[in-house]
């Protein structure tokens, strides 16, 4: 039985392989072609690029571009795909066209070769399936214009081991007049090269010799991003270390939309189970976990103090929470592509800092067109920058933040920040208005939370005060901020601080109710007091011992 299997395995793979030399595999377009006849110079492009680095049509346009640099130079470029079974030494183009805009076309290495010729498929070719391919067509020259490696994030901590790998049996340079070895967007790794080149023409002869030796290995000439957009390069790896906390961010939403689907009972599964009173706990609580849409708060109101380093007693219960959660009666976005009619029919909408920066330029596009104001909540100082990585921020009608916030905001756009964010109440007043002018160019109003210091709000003067409600026209008055102070408040009355501050945003936009409401939450052990009603918060019905003299610390014409 054996050997008549082995028969039939020699048969087809005979069989097959006749069929593959038939219709050749390697398909070399008459352009590199001619140029390797003549002897003339060409450079061997890779295509994972096109089909899996970058968008349609940004991934085309680049090709084309890259394309094109070489061209000036005097070579013929020769991008190395995968189109139906068949490997393509040099696109036409509308086969690069063809891979730019294909949804199935399969990122192939050089242990996916086999599989992918033998079906028929497509794909971008990564750098080992491109080296062998442009050595089988006789093209010792490859450039990618992208990196080596990236096999994972982190993989730059393996830049070290990879050199001490390489330089065993690879020639490896840096061009340029240092040998430190570059990142991906960065000009330095902390390692270096074990040689140099500092011109084309030193390149070029260490490039001759590797191939006059036939030493049958390769040559890596690391080529460091260049000076003048190496900030960019920081940008770009900053925006990556931003869309990386984001995709750890997904847990929250996950978690959720469990509790959604299920009803609730995954929340009921995981309650914490103790005695009636612990779970019907009245203490004074001092520490929360936000997850998602349920707090988790945790303490105990015998506690005098917390030490750390150490076990403290404490007692846990469960609530609901979150900043869209605690800004009820808004509408929040979370995933918002399915709802862009309700976005767009909205009254106001209300996103924070926890969403991806791609889903609120999405949120910003469709407020804007559709005249929709839209309220933003950074969350925390490091996201506060989301809106304003792009022309989002334009967009935005309000926005509630705390001074740390306000400065990062001003230093996303470039504009002068405090080294240090002030903490008396006089260098406070006066740093804010500095701040928030930028904004109050397109923003109709600022609200700057501080803590015990009130709250300072920023915008169109109108009687005294901001006049809160969004206009359709241009602003006619003066700009002005008004200074709000904190409700008097004793600190042992505070039980829960979490959801405190959402309360500044309410949907009667009154900055009087929402420190009313805010002072309730304090009290409260949920994060908004389930008591809450609109008489309970109205500034003149009740609370009205409570009330220090606002003040309009800057008007400008």
């Amino acid at each position: 039985k054996m050997w008549r299997l082995s028969a039939f395995l020699r048969r087809c793979i005979t069989s097959s392989s006749c069929r593959y030399l038939q219709k050749s595999l390697f398909i070399i377009h008459p352009d590199v072609k001619e140029a390797l006849a003549d002897h003339r110079p060409v450079v061997a492009l890779e295509s994972t690029i096109i089909t899996h680095g970058m968008p349609y049509p940004h991934n085309l346009s680049t090709a084309k571009e890259v394309e094109a640099i070489v061209r000036a130079k005097g070579a013929v470029p020769a991008t190395i795909g995968i189109l139906e079974g068949r490997i393509h030494v040099g696109l036409s183009s509308d086969e690069l066209d063809f891979l730019a805009q294909s949804k199935t076309a399969l990122k192939v290495s050089r242990s996916d070769l086999p599989y992918v010729i033998s079906k028929g498929l497509s794909g971008g070719t990564t750098v080992s399936s491109t080296m062998i391919a442009a050595h089988r067509a006789g093209i010792p020259v490859f450039v990618i214009f992208v990196g080596i490696g990236g096999v994972h994030r982190d993989g730059e901590n393996d830049i070290g081991r990879t050199l001490e790998f390489l330089v065993r049996c690879v020639c490896v340079a840096t061009y340029g007049d240092s040998k430190s070895f570059p990142a991906f967007f960065s000009r330095q790794s902390g390692f270096t090269s074990p040689y140099h080149v500092s011109s084309p023409q030193e390149a070029a002869d260490l490039v001759a010799s590797t191939l006059s030796l036939g030493l049958q290995s390769g040559l890596l000439l690391a080529v460091p991003i260049p000076e003048e957009h190496a900030a960019t390069g920081q940008q770009i790896e900053d925006a990556i270390q931003t869309a990386v906390t984001e995709a750890r961010d997904v847990t929250p939403f996950i978690l959720q939309r469990v509790t959604e689907l299920t009803e609730g009972m995954s929340l009921q599964a995981s309650n914490f189970r103790g005695d009636t009173k612990t779970q019907k706990s009245k203490d004074k609580r001092k520490g929360s976990k936000t997850v998602s849409g349920t707090k988790l708060n945790a303490s105990d109101g015998t506690t005098k103090k917390l030490v750390f380093g150490q076990t403290n007693p404490g007692s846990v219960c469960q609530s609901f929470g979150g900043v869209g959660r605690n800004i009820a009666g808004i509408l929040f976005i979370s995933e918002v592509s399915q709802f862009e009619d309700q976005l767009a029919s909205a009254s106001l909408v209300v996103f924070d800092g926890n969403i991806p920066v791609s889903t609120i330029d999405y949120v910003c596009c469709i407020a804007k067109k559709r005249a929709v104001p839209v309220w933003f909540e950074p969350t925390v100082a490091d996201k506060a920058c989301k809106p304003f990585l792009s022309e989002s921020w334009k967009a935005l009608s309000y926005t509630s933040l705390n001074l740390a916030e306000l400065c990062t905001m001003n230093h996303t756009l470039g504009l002068p920040t405090p080294t240090e964010v002030p903490r008396s109440l006089e260098d406070v007043l006066g740093c804010i208005p500095a701040l928030s002018r930028p904004l109050l160019e397109h923003l109709h109003c600022v609200v700057v939370t501080l803590g015990a210091l009130g709250v300072m709000v920023c915008g169109e003067h109108d009687a005294g005060t901001v006049h809160l409600q969004p206009q359709k026209q241009k602003r006619k008055g003066w700009l002005c901020a008004i200074h709000y102070p904190a409700l008097a408040m004793r600190a042992k009355e505070t039980v829960n601080v979490s959801g405190a501050g959402d309360r500044y945003v309410n949907k009667n936009s009154c900055v009087r109710m929402g420190l009313l409401a805010a002072r309730a939450s304090l009290l409260s052990p949920h994060p908004i007091d389930p008591s809450l009603t609109a008489d309970a918060i109205h500034p003149e019905k009740s609370h009205s011992q409570l009330w220090s003299k606002s003040t309009c610390v800057w008007m400008e014409d």
